[in-house]
C-alpha cells in the first residue's frame, strides 16, 4: 500500500493488528491496581503477586520463538485463533486461582495464548509494507494498542471496586472470545504461497542462528528491547512507588499510569509523523539520547534524596515519550531485511524485548524500598544498554555502507 494512502486512513486489518497487539497490555496493566487487594485475599507478599506479573513476562517471551515458524507454514490466521482459544481458557483459569501458586501457572499459560497477538500482528504489517511505510505503521499500532495502557488501570481499579479482582479476568475471557470471533470471521489470510517456509527442524534453527549472526537485527532488537525492560520494570513497580511510597489510592492509580501511557501514545505519534521527512535511524538515535538523559537525571534525584511525585512523573514522562519513538523504529530496523524469515524474526525480536522486560521487572519484584530508587536505578541501566546498542548498530550500518562503496 503506498504511504499517501497509510496517511490518510487506518485500514480494517490494522485496527484488528492494534486490537490483538493490545491483549498484551490489557492483560498486563489491567489487575495492577488489585495488587494489593490480590496479596490480602490470597494471604500473600506484594512481591509474590509481582512475581506473577514477572511470570506472564517470560511466558511471554519463551513462547514467542514457537509462533514465528507457525506463522511462516501455515499463515497468521491459524496459529493466532489457536493462542486466542489458549488465551480464553487460561483466564478463566486465572478468575478461579485457589492460591498464588495457581494464578501463576495460569498466567504463563494465558501468556502463552496472548503472545501470538504480539508475535503475529508485526509479520502482517511487514506482509504489506516496507521498512519505511511499517515504522510509521508500527507508530500508528502503538496509537491504537496504547489506549489498552490507559484504560486498562482505570477499568481494573473500578472492577476491583465493583467485582474484586477475579472480575477482571472474566473480562479478558470475554476480551479474548470477542478477538477471537474477529480472527475467524473477518481477518484476511496475508501470508504469500510462495513464501509459505516448511516446518523442519533445521529450518527452523538455521532461521533463528542466521538472524542471531545478523548484528543488525540483533543490535536493533536489544535497543529497542532494552528500552521496553525499562518500561516493563517501570509498569512492575509502579504499584508499589506510587499506591505505597507516595500515598495514591487505588481508583487513582490509573491516571498516574495513564498519564506515562498517554506520553507513549504522544512520542510514538510524532514519531510517525516525522517519519514523512526523516529516517528510521534519525528518530532512533535522537530518541535514544533523551532516554539516556531522562533515566539518568530520575537517577541523580533518587541518590540525593529530592525526588518527589512531580519530578518522577515528569521523569518517567520523558522516558516514555522517548521509547515511543525507540520501540516502533527499532522494530522496522530490525525486520528490514529478513524478507522469507518475518514470522521468526518478529518472533526472536519479541523473545529478546520480553526476555529483557522479565529480567528487569524480576529485579524490581525482589528489590523492596521505601523510596523510588529501585525503579531510577533500573531505569538507568536499561537506558543506558539500550544507547549502547542503538550505537553498535549504528556503526555497524556506516562500516556496512563504507565497503559497499
Amino acid at each position: 500500500m503506498p504511504s499517501s494512502a497509510l496517511r490518510r486512513s487506518l485500514p480494517g486489518w490494522l485496527v484488528l493488528m492494534g486490537a490483538l497487539t493490545a491483549i498484551g497490555p490489557f492483560s498486563i496493566d489491567m489487575y495492577l491496581p488489585a495488587f494489593p487487594a490480590i496479596a490480602s485475599n490470597l494471604g500473600v507478599s506484594q512481591g509474590e503477586v509481582e512475581r506473577t506479573l514477572a511470570a506472564y513476562l517470560i511466558g511471554l517471551a519463551c513462547s514467542q520463538i514457537f509462533y514465528g515458524p507457525l506463522a511462516d507454514r501455515f499463515g497468521r490466521r491459524l496459529p493466532l485463533m489457536f493462542g486466542l482459544a489458549l488465551y480464553v481458557i487460561a483466564s478463566i483459569g486465572c478468575a478461579l486461582a485457589p492460591s498464588v501458586e495457581a494464578l501463576t501457572l495460569w498466567r504463563v499459560v494465558q501468556a502463552l495464548g496472548g503472545a501470538a497477538g504480539i508475535v503475529i500482528p508485526r509479520a502482517v504489517i511487514r506482509d504489506h509494507y516496507d521498512t519505511q511505510q511499517s515504522a510509521r505503521a508500527l507508530s500508528m499500532l502503538m496509537l491504537i494498542m496504547g489506549l489498552a495502557p490507559i484504560l486498562a488501570p482505570l477499568i481494573g481499579g473500578q472492577l476491583l471496586w465493583l467485582t474484586g479482582w477475579r472480575g477482571m479476568f472474566w473480562l479478558m475471557m470475554l476480551i479474548g472470545i470477542a478477538l477471537l470471533a474477529c480472527v475467524l470471521f473477518i481477518m484476511k489470510e496475508s501470508l504469500a504461497p510462495e513464501r509459505v517456509t516448511p516446518l523442519r527442524m533445521g529450518n527452523i534453527l538455521g532461521n533463528y542462528a542466521a538472524l542471531i549472526r545478523h548484528r543488525g537485527f540483533l543490535a536493533h532488537s536489544l535497543a529497542g528491547g532494552l528500552g521496553q525492560a525499562g518500561m516493563f520494570a517501570y509498569i512492575i513497580g509502579s504499584p508499589r512507588v506510587f499506591m505505597e511510597i507516595y500515598g495514591i489510592a487505588p481508583q487513582y492509580y490509573g491516571f498516574f499510569f495513564g498519564a506515562n501511557a498517554l506520553a507513549l501514545i504522544v512520542g510514538s505519534q510524532v514519531s510517525a509523523r516525522l517519519l514523512r521527512h526523516y529516517v528510521p535511524q534519525q528518530l532512533q538515535r535522537a530518541a535514544q539520547t533523551v532516554l539516556l538523559l531522562a533515566s539518568l537525571v530520575a537517577l541523580i534525584i533518587a541518590l540525593s534524596g529530592a525526588m518527589t511525585l512531580p519530578l518522577l512523573m515528569i521523569c518517567l514522562m520523558s522516558y516514555m515519550a522517548s521509547q515511543g519513538f525507540v520501540n516502533p523504529n527499532s522494530a522496522a530496523l530490525a525486520l528490514a531485511e529478513q524478507g522469507a524469515r518475518l514470522g521468526a524474526a518478529s518472533a526472536l525480536l519479541g523473545t529478546l524485548q520480553l526476555s529483557s522486560g522479565a529480567i528487569a521487572g524480576s529485579i524490581m519484584s525482589v528489590w523492596q524500598a521505601d523510596s523510588a530508587l529501585p525503579l531510577t536505578t533500573v531505569l538507568a541501566v536499561c537506558a543506558t544498554l539500550s544507547w549502547l546498542a542503538g550505537r553498535i548498530a549504528r556503526r555497524d550500518k556506516l562500516i556496512f555502507q563504507g565497503f559497499s562503496r
